[in-house]
This record gives structure tokens, C-alpha cells and sequence, in this order.
């Protein structure tokens, strides 16, 4: 089981499906939620202890105490466990944004920051976790039911929002591709964690690294004044 991550404590998961005691279940669709959650729990310590590539679905299923037919009764493959993983850390999260982004001010990009800001301070505790995430984006052999790092449609939306909502104060140029935008602020987020690993990054170097990049890209996005 998880350990208290201090740090992200106002983002706990709130997943009704997880509650205790998994009332108002049949005696067998609670055995079958119960083994769900214990292969969840499981497959969340490997991957933050061993990756993605690292993990393999025999290994979840011991540290889950269940057989390996049991675990595909539930998920399809091991990106589809992972995917859910995430999934269920990150109800916390969007609560979070949803509540500061209407409040954001200043300008697009500083705007842009305070998202970023938001999300590192939110994988901090889990960074090897989140790393899985990003690596899970490149395995080909995917199932579409497998929501890798890129897909989150929350998140998107968020960015994409901001950008438009620069198009209204006037500080981005409205000819600008702005889905173009997001996935190359989606690209640049995902690749400054590559300092987690090559120089033990921590939060607040990722961030000052997040900045820099927003940076440039604003430059590329920023309204041209006549």
C-alpha cells in the first residue's frame, strides 16, 4: 500500500468505486472490485519502483496476490493498468485546476506557468510514476482502451482555453495555431522531466525549466503589435 505523500494530500483520489467495504456490491462483483483495487495498488508500486518497461503483468499480479488470469479479467494489458493508475491519482487534480483557473491572472503564458506549476507540484511525490506515464506514450502496442501520458483531454482543453482566452485579452496572435501550441507545450512538459533523471531534478527545477520554455513558445504565439 501507498505511503502518505505529504505533498499531495488535497489531491486524494476520490473514487466511490474504491470506497471501503465496496458497499452495495453482490458478493461477487465485490470480490471482483476488490481484486481490481488490489491490482491497482500493486501495479502503482512497481511502476514507481521499477517503470514501465520494467513492470511486467506476472509481477503485479503476485504483488497483488492473485493469479495472472484474474488480473486480465479486469484489464486488457499492463498499458491499461497503468493508464487506470493514473486515471484514479488524478480526480484530485482536476478538482484543483478546475477551482484555481478561473482565478488565473496576468498574462498568457504566466497564465501557462501557474498550470504547470500546479502539475509538477502534483507528480512530485510520485516522479518515477509519472515517468511510467510518459514512457507508456511510446509503446506502440497500446490498446485504445490505454490513456498514456498526451491523451488527457482535461488537460488539453485547459491548455487550449488559455490560449483562446489570450486571444480575447489580445496578447496571443489570433492567427496563431493554437492546437499546434498545446502539443508542442505538451511535448516540452514531458521532456524536461528527462532532468529528473539526468540531474535528480526536483520540483522547483522542473518548474524554473517549464518557465524558460513557456517562454520561448510565447514567443512564437505572442500577438504582433502593429
Amino acid at each position: 500500500m501507498d505511503a502518505p505523500d505529504p505533498e499531495a494530500r488535497r489531491y486524494a483520489p476520490r473514487n466511490p468505486r474504491r470506497a471501503a467495504g465496496e458497499t452495495g456490491l453482490r458478493p461477487r462483483q465485490a470480490k471482483k472490485a476488490a481484486t481490481r483495487s488490489r491490482v491497482l495498488d500493486a501495479a502503482r508500486e512497481l511502476f514507481d519502483t521499477q517503470g514501465y518497461q520494467g513492470t511486467t503483468i506476472r509481477e503485479i499480479a503476485r504483488g497483488a496476490g492473485v493469479s495472472v488470469g484474474s488480473v486480465f479479467t479486469s484489464f486488457s494489458s499492463k498499458g491499461e493498468i497503468l493508464s487506470q493508475v493514473m486515471e484514479e491519482r488524478v480526480e484530485g487534480l482536476y478538482a484543483e485546476l478546475d477551482r484555481v483557473a478561473p482565478h488565473l491572472r496576468g498574462s498568457t503564458v504566466d497564465r501557462l506557468r501557474s498550470i504547470h506549476a500546479i502539475l509538477i507540484a502534483f507528480e512530485a511525490p510520485r516522479t518515477k510514476l509519472f515517468l511510467s506515464h510518459i514512457a507508456a506514450a511510446y509503446d506502440w502496442t497500446l490498446p485504445p482502451t490505454a490513456r498514456p501520458f498526451g491523451r488527457n483531454e482535461r488537460v488539453r482543453a485547459l491548455l487550449l482555453d488559455t490560449l483562446k482566452q489570450g486571444v480575447a485579452n489580445g496578447d496571443v496572435d489570433p492567427d496563431a495555431d493554437l492546437a499546434g501550441f498545446v502539443e508542442l507545450v505538451i511535448g516540452a512538459f514531458a521532456w524536461i522531466y528527462q532532468l529528473a533523471i539526468t540531474e535528480g531534478a526536483d520540483a522547483q527545477a522542473l518548474t524554473e525549466a517549464m518557465d524558460r520554455r513557456l517562454a520561448l513558445l510565447a514567443d512564437g504565439f505572442r500577438a504582433r503589435r502593429a
